[in-house]
């Protein structure tokens, strides 16, 4: 059960990434309809009746590079779903072994949910809601099967270190600072606001006037989101909105990485936060090359990539100081 769970872990990254990488490039309707593509649930079988795929969806021209990407990462998310069945049942009969079920079970429920927004997605036209909606259910099952895995590995503190215990309740609040974080970046991209903003560290001209921050959070009516339904002025609202987010959970999870690391008695902890402040600092690097570069795919894809990892150290950080210590 534990290669299992940690083969999920790795696949689920590859779906973020994936996800990452289809939004990027502009293929979140690279299929107009689900879970099929053009009316075929192989996608062998779309690019042999192309004539026929572009007759049902007219309005929606075959474009295959960007099918094979949103296709490709279908194909990932339903091993992963598959995966995580396999996990559930396992732990229904390793009960006798004191294995976790109820992280399994939520894990298939969130798996499910996970699939609806991805329908969802699809059906209601990249609905920056539903977008964002789909992008923090990927960070939740990568965590919770990151949770898992940690619940199904027998490690402890020697002794334990109560100097950093009390810090477990910074850890939780540094979770829920990224994760807000991570929504507004997910915000932005759903938006096309990535780009609103091409100068640093604000943005261009007198911004300060333009700030429309009950825009850059409504959902305007629209029968299509590809590309954004927001003006200038929203799309930059939430740019700097992100930018500043960004600045306060730099300083907060810095605060906590030097703090944890200077009370620390444990290696484990001290290499934990360690781990995290670097990797904070790579993901700073990459949110500035978006800006600098012009949004590489490649960098943003990895900006993505490094957001989950860096929730991932910090999931470790607050199971370990709760549960380990």
């Amino acid at each position: 059960m534990k290669k299992l769970v940690f083969l999920s872990i790795l696949l689920a990254m590859v779906v973020i990434v994936l996800g990452a990488y289809t939004r990027l490039t502009d293929a979140g309707l690279g299929c107009p309809d689900w879970p099929g593509c053009y009316g075929h649930l192989s996608f062998s079988n779309t690019t042999k009746n192309i004539e026929t795929a572009q007759q049902a969806f007219p309005e929606r021209p075959f474009e295959e590079h960007k099918a094979w990407n949103e296709m490709i990462h279908r194909y990932f998310a339903s091993a992963l779903g598959f995966l995580i069945l396999v996990i559930f049942i396992s732990s229904l009969f390793s009960r006798a072994y004191n294995k976790p079920v109820k992280l399994p079970l939520f894990l298939v429920f969130l798996v499910c949910f996970q699939g609806a927004l991805g329908m969802w997605t699809v059906t209601l036209n990249l609905l920056p809601i539903v977008v964002m909606g789909h992008l923090l259910g990927g960070f939740t099952v990568l965590s919770t099967l990151f949770l898992l895995y940690l619940r199904l590995t027998p490690y402890r503190i020697p002794g334990g270190d109560a100097r950093v215990r009390h810090y477990g309740k910074y850890a939780i609040l540094g979770v829920f600072i990224l994760t807000g974080q991570i929504a507004l970046g997910g915000w932005t991209s759903a938006n096309y606001a990535a780009l609103a903003c091409t100068e640093l560290p604000i943005c261009e001209g007198a911004w300060y006037q333009r700030l429309d921050f009950a825009g850059a959070f409504s959902i305007p009516v629209a029968e299509n989101y590809e590309f954004g339904a927001h003006d200038y002025d929203e799309r930059m609202t939430m740019h700097i909105v992100h930018r500043i987010g960004a600045l306060i959970t730099f300083l907060y999870l810095s605060w906590l990485g030097l703090r944890l690391y200077a009370a620390a008695s444990s290696s484990l902890v001290k290499k934990l936060s360690a781990i995290m402040v670097l990797v904070m600092g790579v993901q700073v690097i990459l949110g500035v090359s978006n800006v600098v570069f012009s949004l590489p795919v490649a960098v943003a894809v990895m900006h993505n990539a490094v957001a989950a990892c860096l929730m991932l150290v910090l999931v470790n950080i607050s199971y370990t100081l709760y549960r380990k210590t």
